[in-house]
């Protein structure tokens, strides 16, 4: 580390990629079990946000542990790799001024915890996108409550390995009670409050 230096007061400052883009960045971390929704309400954000004119990107678990962090597991360790290169990818995101959307499991305290810090609160929206494991298991988008049930899935959240409900979250969003409409509406105001610029 002696060896690095850093030049970040040379560069363009965030206010003018803020200003050019017409909004604030921010991190809108939605976590939850599989299933929960939370991919579906990053990609209808998305698309809302979009097409008002906002510049949106979308960090999704599957994805990400696709390319990125293709290396890692499913180790206590290794979810806090996870956690901590994707929280470091979406701070540099903010910093540019752009709304970041992810879409990450984020099963324990410590890792939300890990992620806030390194983002920082005032450029995170934490979101808990709550479902039962039941309602999960009962949707089953993609067939991995099935693989459980076969005993071919093994450290799976809210089963093998624990889910712990949130000592903090800025908003709750209930998809087992709720409809999509009504969760879309309530991510899309909670976000919306934090991206206008005055």
């Amino acid at each position: 580390m002696d060896n690095l230096y850093p030049t970040f007061d040379k560069m363009l400052p965030r206010e003018a990629k803020e200003t050019l883009l017409g909004q604030r960045g921010l991190v809108v971390w939605m976590y939850g079990l599989s299933g929960s929704g939370k991919s579906t309400l990053a990609n209808l954000l998305e698309r809302k946000l979009h097409d008002e004119g906002k510049f949106i990107k979308v960090l999704d678990g599957d994805n990400i542990r696709s390319g990125l962090n293709n290396n890692l597991g499913f180790t206590d360790d290794d979810r806090a790799e996870n956690i901590r290169r994707v929280s470091e990818v979406a701070k540099l995101f903010a910093d540019s001024g752009i709304i970041t959307l992810t879409s990450f499991i984020t099963p324990v305290e410590s890792l939300r915890a890990n992620a806030r810090e390194i983002i920082g609160d005032d450029d995170l929206l934490e979101v808990y996108v709550k479902a039962s494991f039941d309602a999960c298991a009962e949707r089953d988008p993609k067939g991995l409550y099935a693989k459980v049930k076969a005993g071919e899935v093994k450290n799976f959240t809210g089963k093998d390995s624990a889910f712990e409900e949130p000592e903090h979250a800025d908003i709750i969003i209930e998809t087992e009670s709720q409809t999509e409409a009504k969760s879309l509406e309530t991510l899309y105001q909670a976000v919306i409050s934090r991206i206008e610029r005055g």
